[in-house]
Parts: structure tokens; sequence; C-alpha cells
């Protein structure tokens, strides 16, 4: 057993991994508002709980596209998780598949997706950082589709690569993705509402949009064809000073108004963080830098388990808010209130210091 609870994960990823690769995974954009924001919007939203409820039976699996997840998360695309641990991509393919979730691989890790998909076979999301022209596109997705890709998805927050100091200030470059290597081109800054539009056109796959923040271009994506949106703000490392992402949620969800599959991330490190989302209008919710802290950890056993930890939290939540099954969570079940402490992205672990 790798570790027993989220807090042991934490500090045994600190232990496991140098100093550059902590910040490239903890840190943000220049002054890490939208980072720390991200965390405080969490801990600012508090339950209501109800009682004389039967929670004796919890039920919180779900569907994406058709695909049964034993939980309401996903796991998301991490740029250059094979620096946590060596299997990259095709260890977090193996402990998805091994828990029960899908997998939304990163165009900036290792092995490269078709790989992932012969050492993993199974379904799967691709999500593609655009560094050619329409027609590099169009083979890139041919070639997902071929091996056995069931989505696509755009980063749409992620126009050019943003400033993170704490990268900056040590010279740190990570594989897979640089600020001087991704100035290469300007295809990544030239997606547009049409770019969604094509791919739906020529292809038949379901296309993710990732990095949403307010309803009206919630509204764009579906007009053009998206099939999820995706609510991001690329975790606090692209525009800073951005809202929370939990406070983004509601309001893009309420222009989706359950067309189509809603997901959010920023922040989401416990079971309780799941639950806020669930309540107030996501469908998913997608945690990226569990995945990277349990990766650096114990490796794909450490991301099994993590997750394992989150159903555990997410379960007993459920139960104590007094609601047994997620199609009755609602945004009458939790109520803005004032954070406690400093934000921080670390707050979800209060108990770290202790150790």
């Amino acid at each position: 057993m790798p570790f027993n609870t989220l807090t042991d994960m934490v500090q045994m990823a600190k232990n496991n991994i140098d100093a550059n690769s902590w910040d490239y995974l903890m840190g943000g954009a220049d002054t890490e508002s939208a980072l720390n924001r991200n965390r405080h919007g969490l801990d600012s939203w508090v339950f209501l709980p109800r009682i004389l409820n039967d929670v004796s039976d919890v039920n919180y699996s779900t569907e994406l596209l058709g695909h049964k997840l034993k939980m309401p998360v996903i796991i998301p695309p991490i740029g250059s998780i094979q620096i946590f641990e060596a299997g990259g991509g095709s260890a977090v393919a193996e402990a998805a598949q091994e828990y029960g979730t899908l997998q939304v691989l990163s165009s900036s890790c290792l092995p490269d997706f078709e790989q992932v998909a012969k050492d993993v076979p199974g379904p799967r999301i691709y999500q593609l950082y655009l560094m050619g022209d329409q027609a590099w596109m169009d083979d890139t997705i041919e070639r997902a589709i071929a091996a056995g890709y069931i989505g696509f998805c755009l980063t749409v927050d992620t126009q050019v690569y943003s400033r993170r100091e704490r990268d900056i200030l040590k010279g740190y470059q990570p594989p897979g993705g640089s600020q001087a290597g991704w100035m290469g081109g300007d295809y990544q800054a030239k997606i547009t509402a049409a770019t969604i539009a094509h791919i739906k056109e020529k292809f038949d796959i379901a296309v993710f949009v990732k990095g949403v923040n307010v309803g009206a271009d919630a509204e764009r994506c579906i007009e053009a064809g998206a099939d999820v949106v995706w609510v991001s703000n690329h975790g606090g490392r692209q525009l800073d000073h951005t809202r929370a992402c939990i406070d983004a949620l509601p309001e893009v969800a309420a222009a989706v108004n359950g067309r189509v599959p809603v997901i959010v991330d920023g922040g989401f490190m416990r079971g309780a963080d799941v639950l806020k989302g669930l309540c107030l209008g996501a469908d998913i919710v997608a945690m990226g830098r569990l995945e990277g802290l349990s990766m650096a950890a114990a490796g794909r056993a450490g991301l099994v388990k993590a997750l394992k930890l989150v159903e555990t939290e997410l379960r007993l939540s459920m139960a104590l808010l007094g609601v047994a099954d997620i199609a009755d969570l609602d945004g009458e079940l939790v109520h803005r209130s004032e954070a406690l402490g400093q934000p921080n992205v670390l707050s979800a672990f209060p108990l770290l210091e202790t150790l």
C-alpha cells in the first residue's frame, strides 16, 4: 500500500522529486494569483447538509459519452508527466484502466499517443496542442482515431505559453514544453470556433473544448459543435488573475443548460471538492495535480490508490451531506462563505506541516 491518506501522498511526492519538478507541478503563472484563487474558491464554498434521508446506499457512478466511470472523475492531460514517473502516459493509462475511469492524454508528454495506445489498448481522449497547420492537425486526428481514441481535446486557453516565474528563475525547461520552444509557430494562437466546426465536419469524433471560463464562450463552443465543455484556467498556469474555476462553473453550466457534459478542473484535490463541483453544475471533475502528485509518490499504484481515496472521501461526504445519488445534487446544497486562512495551492492538506 503506497500511502494511507492524500496528505501522505503529497509528502511522499515532495520527497521523491527534485525542486524543479516540484515547482513545475505546483506552480502557476506570474504572481500565481489564479493558482491560489482556484483553491481559495473551493475552500469558500461550504455545504448545507440535509438530515433524515436514507444514505445507506450511495450512488456516484456515472458515464461520459457512453463510457462508464466508477465515479465522476477523469484523469486530465499533464505535459511532461514522465518527469514524475518513468512510465509517463502509459503508466497513467494503466492506472485509469485499472481504477475505472478515462484518461485524457497530453500531446506534450511521453510516450506519444500511438505508443500509449499500443501499450494500453482501450478508450481514451487525446489532447492536442496545434504545432502545425490544418493539414497537420487533420493527419494527427486521423491517426488518433485509428489508434482507438474516442475523443479529441482542444486546449483553448493556451494561445501562447505563459511566464511561469518559478521555472524562469531557475532556468528550468521541462521536457515536452518550454517557453522558447512554444514560440516556434503561432498555430495554437489561431484556434477559433471555425477550428471546432472543421473538426466536427470532417471527423466522427467527440470534441472536448478545454479552457472555458465564461458562459457566452460555452455557448459559442456548443454552436460550433463541441461535444464537451471544459471549465478550466489551466490550473492557474496561463492567464493570471482569473477567477476560480469553481466560481466560473455555475455561469458556464447555466449557459450549457444540460446540452452537453460539463467538466471542471482547477484546484480539486479531495472528494469533498469533487462533491462541490457536482453541486455547482459539473458532470465530471478532472484532478490534474492529484494525478501528478500521486504519480510522483508511487507511480501507477499511487494514482490508483489516490483515486480510491478520493472515492472514499466522496462517498462519505455525500452520505454526510444527506444525498444518496449524484442525480440529486444541486446548488441548494452549497453556500458561498469566507474561506479559512490565506489562499494556497496546498491548503487542501493542512496537516502537512505536522509531518
